[in-house]
């Protein structure tokens, strides 16, 4: 280590190396040749959106784990330090925590993740800042586009993995064309980042809605947090509708479906983005979550690993069980990729400590992760790599807890085995 041949270059000079043996027992402290790495993490783990961070602690401590003897980098070894930071489920306190990490903890690189509302505004202070930032768990849509992004320049410093609306919309439209409907669909699309990109008429839903030949009915944007959809459930029992859409936070959707089963709105399908992906939040409908379905990212059953630990998918999602007694859900996999991919670069830049070594990594990354492949290389837009996605329904289970996620529908990814075939809500 560099620090230690100092020391022992000084003590031949002034003829002590017989003491390096006795100061050998005390160098312990001594034997990271640098300062530590500071890898900042932003996610919401408080606030409506705190299911998406619900497993952050558990991850976290495994990556500690996985790092305590530090990080091997060439010939040299480095302490890893990771700063938490809360977003509170809100872009402004998202954006000042990255500030905080960059210009007070002086990170030497960020991972951000869960919904446009956290990695937007964090992916851009690290952009302005010139500090590199891998983000994750937003379609890659809204996190792009919403920021301005160029598809001819792209950005230089922030870089996402997740998939695209494109994938989730083939899903949906796959799960609700296995089934007998009206095509008729009900869109719920709040006025945020993810809501106004699936609702675009562009990019999102009603192009691809059209070609298929189903009618989209979207009574506008709605504010989140919003207690009453009375209008919205008019609309949609006007227009008997059999399909309903849209990507909600958590409490919205258990307002609007209460407020649903009140009122006499009974769809057929009601595939929903963002609510419907934690366990907490199903069972929060009682009895009527039974076959509502939602995209998939990642599962106990994609046939992935580790590049860090060498753990499957079962086995971490198992792992998380046996810890915190709690089922597992969708995000384990993603921030556990993030530091995969952290790990990768770092290891595989000329200094690790230098954000230009670091981002020029990034751009080269080839990597199997526990969520897939990862790599920058193949588009669609120069910062942007895509995971596989699939979809399924909750079902009411008679194992340890009250609902299972079924995968039902893997036409994008064949490779992630179905458990079942779509059925209507009863």
């Amino acid at each position: 280590m560099k620090l230690i041949k100092t020391i022992r270059r000084a003590l031949l000079k002034v003829g002590l190396l017989s003491l390096i043996a006795i100061l050998s027992s005390g160098l312990s402290t001594l034997a990271y040749a640098n300062d530590p790495i500071k890898i900042g993490y932003v996610s919401p783990q408080t606030g409506p959106l705190a299911g998406f961070g619900e497993a952050d602690d558990y991850v976290i401590d495994s990556i500690r784990e996985q790092f305590k003897d530090g990080l091997k980098i060439g010939d040299e070894t480095y302490q890893i330090e990771i700063i938490v930071k809360d977003s509170q489920s809100n872009p402004n306190r998202a954006a000042d925590v990255a500030s905080e990490l960059i210009l007070k903890d002086e990170v030497d690189m960020i991972l951000v993740s869960s919904t446009p509302e956290t990695t937007n505004p964090v992916s851009d202070q690290c952009e302005v800042n010139e500090i590199p930032c891998i983000s994750t768990v937003a379609p890659w849509q809204p996190w792009f586009f919403a920021r301005g992004g160029n598809p001819g320049e792209g950005f230089e410093w922030t870089y996402h993995f997740f998939w695209g609306l494109e994938d989730v919309i083939a899903n949906y439209t796959a799960i609700w064309e296995s089934v007998d409907t009206n095509k008729k669909v009900g869109g719920l699309f709040p006025n945020d980042g993810d809501g106004n990109a699936w609702g675009d008429k562009n990019l999102g839903f009603p192009p691809v809605l059209a070609d298929k030949g189903m009618t989209l009915n979207d009574p506008g944007r709605y504010q989140n947090m919003t207690d009453d959809f009375s209008a919205y459930i008019g609309a949609f029992k006007k227009d008997n509708v059999d399909i309903i859409t849209g990507v909600m936070i958590p409490p919205d959707f258990t307002t609007f479906w209460t407020q649903a089963q009140q009122q006499g709105l009974k769809p057929k399908v009601v595939s929903i983005g963002k609510a419907l992906l934690f366990p907490a939040s199903v069972e929060a409908l009682g009895d009527s979550g039974h076959n509502i379905s939602t995209e998939i990212w990642w599962s106990p059953n994609h046939p992935f690993k580790s590049s860090l630990t060498g753990i499957s998918s079962a086995e971490l999602a198992a792992g998380y069980t046996e810890s915190t007694k709690k089922q597992w859900t969708q995000p384990i996999g993603f921030v556990h990729a993030l530091f995969e991919v952290a790990a990768d670069v770092l290891k595989r830049s000329k200094d690790p400590q230098n954000a230009s070594a670091i981002i020029d990594a990034v751009k080269t990354t080839n990597l199997d992760t526990i969520v897939g492949n990862i790599n920058w290389s193949k588009g669609p837009m120069k910062n942007v790599a895509k995971t596989p996605l699939v979809a399924g329904q909750w079902r009411k289970s008679d194992g340890d807890f009250k609902y299972d996620l079924v995968i039902t529908e893997n036409g994008q990814a064949p490779n992630i085995p179905v458990a079942g075939k779509t059925e209507l809500i009863e």
